[in-house]
């Protein structure tokens, strides 16, 4: 149990990933007692997750159109402009990590993984005294109280309370509950100041035929995705034994969530089942609809799965189309060139929100003043995913993380320099 022995001014964050060792790093420039609170045996493991298929820690397109990629952009620009993908390669190589900008101009470390990284930025955190608690779940929150639990299987401690000065929550959303984002935190506030959590960076679901399962975990290359009214993309997409799965679909995920939303604000709150999303495929977006016409036109001694493999269909773009279109349309060329440009997939649904990368929803903007500062206990400051924003996969998601934690380490120390 954390004693003040100090005679500083007390500060708890609770949750060490990202957000969390961002604000503990802006606060250990100053002269407090700094807590962090993780209910997990060690730190950020989400992050490490995230970084071992390669650590894509930020983008390097421009601010502009990287700001662009949250649907909180106003909101969080300031943050993300003092945070940004220059700022996160300078504060990387601070710690002896090397970056380098790929081709797609993600940013990665040159080890590519988290691992080492994070274990020099906690290294740095310790020898600034912040002081870690592993295995320590925060059960309850009120006003500058914190009420503490051990994990430990051989503690024999009760639940406990503290009291501190700033309170400074990185709890997470809700998306991979085991790495310990959870969401117990939603108790802590009212119902009010939180927009339910959605899938974000998911999976989306059909029901496909037995036809098709030879062909799942194979990839539709280089197609554009769309929804109606919204801006294209193009890429790969899985196919999988649920749906669709990949990057191009995760940058399509709020635009299907908007039109589902606006379909059943349209039909009125008796909505009983949500309805479906409906997802346009260009599967050949190099050519045009009338060059794909002169290459499917019926030729002698041609089948017409022939035409198609010459066209540039792939066996597995061959089987969505097949799967979709009634085989009476099949020899139909002016139809199906219209389909290959412009193929119609009705979605059910997104994977089950614990399989996201991430989530939208969260602790709303106006719960919260322009510094992060819960309105309802000024104590209280919030960072992170748990905040009411979203991005796509790209180095988006854990640069907000950071901008935020560091803008809450910020504004907790303005708040106490004048408290």
């Amino acid at each position: 149990m954390p004693s003040n022995a100090t005679g500083l001014k007390r500060i708890a964050i609770v949750g060490a990933g990202p957000a969390g060792l961002m604000a503990a790093e802006r606060l250990s420039q100053f002269d407090y007692e700094i807590h962090v609170f993780e209910q997990k045996p060690s730190a950020a493991r989400k992050f490490l997750m995230a970084g071992k298929t390669g650590l894509n820690i930020s983008h390097a397109e421009p601010l502009p159109q990287f700001i662009q990629r949250y649907d909180a952009a106003e909101w969080l620009a300031p943050w993300i402009e003092a945070c940004d993908a220059v700022w996160i390669q300078a504060w990387m190589k601070n710690l002896g990590v090397a970056s380098y900008v790929g081709s797609s101009g993600r940013v990665f470390p040159i080890e590519m993984k988290a691992a080492p990284l994070l274990r020099a930025w906690l290294k740095r955190l310790l020898a600034q005294q912040v002081q870690f608690h592993y295995r320590h779940q925060v059960v309850g929150l009120k006003g500058k109280t914190l009420r503490l639990k051990s994990l430990k299987t051989d503690a024999l401690e009760q639940a406990y309370n503290l009291d501190f000065d700033a309170i400074v929550l990185a709890t997470g959303g809700v998306s991979w509950p085991q790495l310990g984002s959870d969401g117990a935190w939603q108790q802590w506030l009212s119902s009010d100041e939180i927009s339910p959590f959605q899938a974000s960076n998911a999976g989306v679901c059909r029901s496909w035929s037995s036809f098709m399962q030879p062909i799942f975990g194979q990839p539709l290359k280089r197609v554009t995705a769309w929804v109606a009214g919204h801006e294209k993309s193009i890429g790969d997409i899985v196919i999988s034994h649920y749906g669709l799965e990949s990057g191009l679909i995760y940058k399509q995920g709020r635009a299907l969530r908007q039109q589902r939303q606006a379909i059943v604000q349209s039909q009125g709150s008796t909505e009983q089942r949500m309805p479906n999303m409906t997802l346009y495929l260009d599967l050949l977006p190099e050519l045009t609809e009338s060059q794909l016409l002169k290459k499917i036109q019926p030729q002698a001694k041609q089948s017409t799965a022939n035409l198609w493999r010459k066209a540039g269909l792939d066996p597995t773009k061959s089987a969505l189309l097949r799967e979709l279109i009634d085989k009476s349309k099949w020899s139909d060329s002016a139809y199906m060139a219209k389909q290959m440009k412009q193929l119609k997939i009705e979605l059910t649904d997104f994977r089950p929100i614990e399989e996201a990368i991430s989530c939208a929803g969260g602790v709303q903007q106006q719960a919260l003043d322009a510094n992060l500062q819960l309105k309802s206990n000024p104590r209280v400051f919030c960072c992170g995913e748990m905040l009411d924003w979203d991005a796509p996969t790209g180095g988006y998601l854990l640069t907000a993380c950071f901008a935020t934690g560091r803008a809450a380490g910020e504004a907790v120390h303005q708040y106490l320099e004048t408290a």
